[in-house]
């Protein structure tokens, strides 16, 4: 089996080989901490996780960055502006870092609760000041870019091959994308590297150039380059950030180096709520936050793996519930397992054969090695889940078989999808074990007194609620979950 993946900039699935043997350097765009994280950051970093956790699966060590934006993203496509920091610092009454700083944490609190893997680095746009200042140096002496009362921007005409990750031409920016022309710049399409502050700007740093702070999409290039080099292997982020982020990226990295900036671009698909674009002026953003007090995150998590990642995602109240609902299916399954191997096992060779675990290993490996297709791998699993059910049903799993279930499940579902845990939480958080027992155990003080009628009705009660009792003839009587 070999792993393909769909690399955005040349619009085809392809045989990934990275640069160096069983090392992967990936970076991703991170958040612009001005705010609470919503289900579109969800969308977008819950699908990485997984493109990370699969690649270490497979064997790959893997260097994660992901960044933190806590300066330049201004509100302006064209990187003109107010800073977002410092919109939300003002109307919060707050310094921009506090800003930052509040709501980093929050992010990681949203990230955490996702079950998603902290990055192996996380750095932030303020803490590398000084390799975007030599960066931008570079730029200006290789004639790439040019300083103009005290703001330095990148002359896109200078680079022939701009617009290639998008596909859009420089003249398509000129109209939709753009704020009114700076008279500073030579063209309506030059970026920001490096921008002058004004004397009320609370974020700023001295330059060859100004007193000033660096431009959003400059940041992005330096701290990828000094964590995984001038080149490297995945950069990934959501499909709005392909153009102009992207983009721009791209061209004042490979302007700076002379060399391919990266290999594989991977970009997510975006988030609609109800089928309408997700956005503060329709005012149907779901925040995460609220969101989880609805609905458990692995829920959220599961949902979102539902659609492969270059699918757009609609979420209704309607689908989560779907979601959550079979998510306790699967995830009933894998409790009923471990309960199996708490008991003496049955007959080994009674349900031996409705079980392929090595097919069906095979058949996930093949879904994600097909450019990370969740939704496939999923279904495998509610495949086996299935079986295994069955086989429960007939006592026809050994220790051994059980063992090697739980360790499919962990291994597929858990370490590769995040879905299912070591621990599971009963449902409801009762002990059922328990309560079982005490069930069954005045189940058979009615059966000793003959109370046939009450029997069968604390049988029948137990049975709507997920629970087969079994009577022997020996006169003993045991318990599985039905569902």
């Amino acid at each position: 089996m070999a792993l393909k993946l769909y690399n955005t900039l040349t619009r085809q699935k392809e045989l990934f080989t990275p640069m160096a043997p069983a090392k992967v350097g990936m970076y991703v765009c991170g958040p612009t901490v001005y705010g609470h994280s919503h289900i579109g950051h969800a969308k977008s970093y819950v699908s990485f996780d997984v493109i990370v956790r699969y690649l270490r699966s497979r064997g790959y060590a893997v260097t994660y960055i992901q960044n933190i934006t806590d300066v330049g993203h201004l509100l302006g496509d064209a990187n003109e502006g107010e800073d977002r920091l410092l919109k939300q610092g003002r109307l919060e009454q707050k310094h921009p870092m506090e800003i930052a700083e509040a709501y980093t944490r929050s992010y990681f609190e949203d990230m955490d609760a996702l079950g998603i893997l902290r990055p192996d680095i996380a750095p932030r746009a303020t803490g590398h000041i000084i390799e975007q200042i030599e960066l931008i140096k570079k730029l200006v002496a290789g004639g790439f870019a040019y300083e103009a009362d005290g703001s330095v921007y990148f002359e896109v005409a200078k680079d022939t091959a701009y617009g290639k990750l998008s596909g859009r031409k420089t003249e398509d920016a000129e109209t939709g994308t753009r704020v009114e022309t700076k008279s500073e710049k030579r063209h309506p399409n030059d970026f920001a590297l490096w921008k002058r502050a004004e004397p009320e700007h609370i974020m700023r740093w001295p330059s060859p150039w100004s007193v000033g702070f660096p431009g959003w999409h400059i940041e992005c290039s330096a701290m990828s380059m000094k964590y995984l080099g001038e080149s490297f292997d995945i950069h990934g982020g959501g499909m709005d950030n392909q153009f102009p982020h992207h983009e721009c990226e791209i061209a004042q990295s490979e302007s700076a180096t002379g060399k391919p900036f990266v290999k594989y671009w991977i970009h997510n698909n975006l988030v609609t709520v109800g089928g309408r674009k997700m956005s503060k002026s329709l005012g149907n953003t779901m925040m995460l936050k609220e969101t989880f007090r609805k609905y458990s995150p692995v829920v959220v998590r599961f949902f979102i793996l539902q659609s492969h990642y270059r699918s757009t995602l609609d979420f209704t109240d309607e689908a989560l519930e779907g979601a959550s609902k079979g998510l306790e299916k699967l995830h009933q399954t894998v409790r009923s397992v471990r309960e199996a191997m708490k008991l003496e096992p049955g007959r080994a060779a009674a349900a031996e054969a409705l079980l392929d675990l090595d097919g069906a290993r095979t058949i996930f490996l093949e879904a994600m090695d097909d450019d990370f297709n969740a939704p496939q791998a999923i279904a495998v699993l509610f495949d086996i889940a299935r079986d295994v059910n069955a086989g429960l049903a007939l006592k026809g799993f050994s220790a051994e078989r059980l063992a090697e279930i739980d360790r499919f499940f962990l291994e597929t579902g858990g370490q590769v999808l995040g879905l299912i845990p070591e621990q599971l939480e009963e449902k409801g958080g009762a002990d059922v074990g328990e309560l079982m027992t005490l069930m069954l155990d005045v189940r058979q003080e009615v059966r000793a007194n003959k109370l046939w009628k009450l029997s069968d009705a604390i049988r029948d009660g137990l049975a709507k609620l997920g629970f087969t009792v079994e009577d022997a003839k020996d006169g003993s009587t045991s318990w599985r979950r039905s569902r």
